[in-house]
This record gives C-alpha cells, sequence and structure tokens, in this order.
C-alpha cells in the first residue's frame, strides 16, 4: 500500500493530539484492515475508585473515494463498554441516555459531523461454577458511527473523551465521587 494521504495524516494527527483527563488511559491499536484503504484504531479505559469502568475503541477510517452511506470520506466508528449498577441496569430510559452521551458529547466539543448512527445493547449476566467474578454483572454497549465534515479531529477527540467519562460514570473535572461510583460528588476548589 502507498504511503497515507496527507488529509488522513493530518486527521491521525488532530486524533491523536487530545489528551484525556488522567483516569482515562489511551493506547493505539491496530485498525480494522478491510473497512477502507486507511483505518488508525486508539483503545481507551476509564478507571476509577473500584477499577475499571469503561472501555471503548475509536476508530478512523479513511477512504479517499468517498463511500455512500458515509456521505463523505473520513468515517469515525466507536464501540464502547461500561459496567453498570444493578440498579441502573433495568431503567427503560437507559438506552436513550446512552445514546445521548455521544450525541452530548458530539455536540458540546464543537464537532462537526454528520451521517450519526448507532445502537445501545443492555447486558446481563450471570456466572455459574468456577467462574471468577460478581455472581452478575450489567453492561451498556454502544455502537456508533459518525462521518467527520474535515479532518480536524480534535473536537471529535475529545467528544469520545467525554464519551468515555459520562460512560464511566465520572464527575466533572475537578469533582471528586463520594461513596461509589454516581453517588453524590463535590467540587474540589
Amino acid at each position: 500500500m502507498s504511503a497515507a494521504p496527507e488529509v488522513f495524516r493530518q486527521a491521525v494527527a488532530a486524533l491523536t493530539s487530545s489528551r484525556p483527563r488522567a483516569e482515562i488511559e489511551l493506547t493505539e491499536v491496530g485498525p480494522p484492515k478491510r473497512l477502507a484503504p486507511w483505518a488508525h484504531a486508539l483503545a481507551a479505559e476509564a478507571n476509577g475508585p473500584a477499577g475499571e469502568l469503561a472501555t471503548a475503541r475509536l476508530v478512523l477510517l479513511y477512504d479517499p473515494e468517498g463511500q455512500e452511506a458515509w456521505d463523505g470520506v473520513l468515517r469515525l466508528v466507536v464501540y464502547l463498554r461500561a459496567e453498570l449498577d444493578p440498579e441502573l441496569a433495568t431503567d427503560p430510559l437507559l438506552p436513550a441516555v446512552g445514546w445521548s452521551w455521544l450525541t452530548d458529547a458530539l455536540e458540546d466539543s464543537g464537532a462537526s459531523w454528520t451521517a450519526l448512527g448507532g445502537t445501545v445493547t443492555l447486558t446481563s449476566s450471570a456466572r455459574f461454577g468456577d467462574i471468577a467474578g460478581p455472581t452478575r454483572s450489567h453492561d451498556l454497549e454502544l455502537r456508533g458511527s459518525w462521518t467527520a465534515t474535515d479532518a480536524a479531529l480534535g473536537p471529535h477527540a475529545t467528544a469520545f473523551h467525554e464519551l468515555m467519562a459520562s460512560a464511566a460514570g465520572l464527575p466533572p473535572e475537578g469533582v471528586s465521587m463520594l461513596g461509589g461510583r454516581l453517588n453524590n460528588a463535590v467540587r474540589q476548589d
């Protein structure tokens, strides 16, 4: 494959230059190889006092020919999994809330996009026998994709970081949790 085009290199640089808050760890990972001629991927973990709260992948796809469903040439794809408290897992509004984490993050970051779509899935698991871990666990999985309207992906990276913080139940920066996740918070000024 030939060297990556300048627009893709600029998009990757903009995406990777944004730094998340301290609770979120980003690493570059191998991207999917068959979705577009050029791709770049990041993995993220958000951690809190109780351990891992959310994991995600953000994939940048670039196809200079464009793809009809994309409505452009730069496509961003996110897959996120967040642990849920049992009380939240049965809330019928939770899928809409999970989707709003993504849409609010994109809007609040000032990102410019089109062709946004995705799914939110809730899962509950029960463990039996010698499998370690809690007897029951509950997760929210969000899959979404959208097309960036230009290679200035800094706002999209910021939106990804905010999505992670929302999914993990992290308080706004400068605020500390009292008790457990999603309980009361106190500002640390």
